[in-house]
């Protein structure tokens, strides 16, 4: 028996407007991986995570729990669940998170923000002000409640008087620039990449990337906000070799999310896929959105390869060694 996509987005949208996101995450949770980076406290231009990294390892958690109970007797009681999701958070239950994988979606942030710091942009963060930025509910066409938690992030950028953000995922990146502006009369703030931002900073590598390496593009970036260049100039500019592969660019194949919550065992079989195309390449695999990372982890498992996020690359080249370790949170 498929699972009830009906409750199971019932659930998250739920989420979105009585906890402020799909997943409910502690504000420590979402703020730890800026230890010992002293970021100040807001400014007129932010770094916005839009909590997508942070989200990943209690998405990738849900996501095994819902292929557990795909095709099994017990979707039966998932309208039971969401009433009771209504009094009491379901998803600590549900989406319980392994610490390794946690630090591992910290550490990345860690190395973005870096990067920047290294190319000399100054910028702040929002700390637990910060909120997710509603796609996933976006995406399954849910407007009223999309709309409505679009404001409320909108409200917390006037607020704290942000006018340009730093987006560090394409989901998040597309819609800050593209969504919400249709939806919010009077949108009015500068939105980029962090990718975008690297590039205009004019950074310079100290170290040089001796790699083949096999880009996955992302849908988003690729075919919505057109950021198919500036990875793969950060990259060869470091020294990597470039392999291109079958579907690139905007003709990219899907990672298999941001369905694998409703669909996972469709998603598994996507990302597989997917794999097989960038393996045949022989190049190191990068993604540069989280969730296309997950998909593609978990894809890559049975064939004993890694992929790793772009970031990870960028940082070596362009932050050298000179990358803190977890301290005090400064704030």
């Amino acid at each position: 028996m498929p699972l009830p996509t009906q409750h199971v987005l019932g659930i998250l949208v739920d989420n979105l407007l009585k906890r402020k996101s799909v997943l409910k995450l502690s504000s420590h949770t979402v703020t730890r991986w800026t230890q010992g980076l002293n970021i100040p406290r807001g400014g007129e231009k932010v770094l916005y995570t839009g909590q997508m990294y942070q989200l990943i390892p209690a998405i990738s958690a849900l996501a095994d729990k819902m292929a557990f109970f795909e095709n099994s007797r017990i979707t039966n009681f998932f309208g039971l669940g969401r009433f009771v999701n209504k009094f009491i958070n379901l998803a600590w239950f549900m989406a319980r998170t392994d610490s390794n994988e946690v630090k591992q979606y910290n550490d990345i942030l860690r190395k973005i923000a870096q990067l920047l710091q290294a190319a000399g942009v100054d910028f702040g963060y929002l700390y637990e002000e910060e909120m997710y930025s509603g796609a996933l509910v976006h995406d399954e066409g849910v407007d009223d409640a999309f709309k409505q938690h679009a404001r409320r992030v909108f409200e917390v950028f006037k607020r704290n008087g942000v006018k340009s953000i730093i987006t560090v995922d394409p989901h998040t990146t597309n819609m800050l620039r593209s969504v919400y502006p249709e939806y919010i009369a009077g949108y009015d703030l500068e939105v980029k990449s962090y990718l975008e931002v690297l590039i205009d900073s004019k950074i310079k590598p100290p170290q040089s990337l001796d790699y083949n390496i096999t880009i996955h593009d992302s849908c988003i970036y690729a075919r919505y906000e057109d950021v198919v260049s500036e990875p793969r100039f950060l990259l060869s500019k470091a020294g990597a070799k470039i392999i291109e592969p079958e579907f690139a660019g905007k003709l990219t194949h899907c990672c298999g999310g941001p369905i694998e919550s409703f669909f996972p065992g469709k998603a598994q079989a996507i990302a597989e896929k997917r794999i097989e195309q960038l393996v045949a390449t022989g190049g190191n695999i990068v993604a540069m959105c989280p969730i296309c990372l997950i998909n593609l982890k978990h894809a890559a498992k049975s064939k004993n390869i890694e992929v790793k996020d772009i970031s990870e690359y960028l940082a070596e080249a362009y932050c050298g060694e000179s990358q803190p370790k977890e301290g005090i949170l400064m704030q």
